[in-house]
């Protein structure tokens, strides 16, 4: 057995673990039958429509990364190509993730080798970077509607993410700076390149508030997507709760120890939630519909990679290889 079989076996098992042990636990699964059987569809539609949007989104934020470090590539085709990142992320358990796909696929379309892993990289950045001055500038808010156990736990989180945030993003615009004998490796010139990168977008105004406020617009509208399922579903959030909290546990859910987010994303959104008073088990259910509706949204970009005629086994090792190289050129 290979150490990929090995890890994707062992993401298996923690998805199942912590599934087990929400349903087993932590949720009332009648309670959570009832409620998911009485869901509003009208709102499932509408948070779908709220997913799509997000793409695009998305998209906006990766063009204004691109046009940063001057490798443009277009709406259209990069929306093509996020779609089909989608897909492979959601619907495929890969070791091979949708930004390694997205990688091979614009530098495929015809972007640098750099500038398809800095472009992906950097877009991902601008999406945790951004967590900070949005969550700070609504805990005023925040904290009057949660117990003062809870306003602590928030800021005990915000204030170490923080000092994460700025540092890892002061360390990536220095890394140009290593001793010129190691350049001769090229993933040191690829950490150069990535460091030059990282200051035309994060330095200069323009760029960095348009990444920066698409970032935030993705924030909001996945919230929104939230809010619209609990209300769906008959729970009582209110959508500063989703703005402060969703973009915690999203952060959670991208940590590489299971599958899709899948147990990790539930553990996480029983805590949130349950510190504004939501139930395990609607927590659960809301969690498990919105990865459900998540996987669905992904389906367009499944029929575009169909449509190319790629070969699955083709893309994920074209993937592998370039994700293999991070900044080389």
């Amino acid at each position: 057995m290979s150490k990929k079989q090995l890890a994707l076996i062992l993401k298996f098992g923690v998805s199942a673990v912590l599934i087990w042990y929400l349903l087993s636990y932590k949720v009332d699964l009648d309670a959570a039958k009832a409620r998911l059987l009485e869901v509003d569809f009208n709102m499932v539609l509408l948070a779908v429509s709220l997913l799509l949007i997000q793409a695009a989104i998305c998209v906006m934020r990766w063009g204004a990364v691109l046009d940063a470090i001057r490798e443009p590539l277009g709406f259209i085709k990069a929306l093509k190509l996020f779609l089909m990142g989608s897909f492979f992320s959601q619907a495929l358990p890969s070791s091979v993730g949708g930004d390694a796909v997205r990688v091979y696929k614009a530098y495929q379309g015809g972007l640098s080798l750099s500038g398809a892993v800095n472009g992906v990289m950097l877009e991902r950045a601008a999406t945790v970077v951004v967590i900070v001055p949005l969550v700070a500038a609504l805990m005023p808010i925040f904290l009057t509607r949660v117990d003062d156990q809870a306003g602590a736990w928030i800021l005990s989180t915000l204030i170490p993410f923080a000092v994460a945030a700025v540092g890892g993003l002061t360390l990536l615009m220095v890394l140009d700076r290593l001793p010129e004998r190691l350049m001769r490796w090229r993933v040191i010139r690829g950490l150069s390149y990535l460091a030059t990168d990282t200051r035309r977008l994060f330095l200069a105004p323009r760029h960095a508030a348009k990444a920066l406020g698409w970032a935030a617009i993705g924030h909001a509208n996945i919230a929104l997507a939230i809010l619209v399922l609990a209300r769906g579903l008959d729970i009582d959030v209110a959508w500063i709760d989703c703005l402060v909290l969703m973009p915690l546990v999203l952060l959670v859910t991208t940590l590489p120890v299971s599958i899709g987010g899948w147990g990790v994303r539930e553990g996480a959104m029983v805590f949130a939630f349950g510190l504004v008073g939501v139930s395990g088990d609607s927590a659960v259910v809301l969690s498990f519909l919105f990865g459900l509706l998540v996987i669905a949204v992904s389906v367009p970009g499944g029929l575009i990679w169909l449509m190319s005629g790629e070969k699955r086994a083709d893309v994920i090792a074209e993937s592998k290889a370039l994700s293999g190289e991070p900044g080389a050129s």
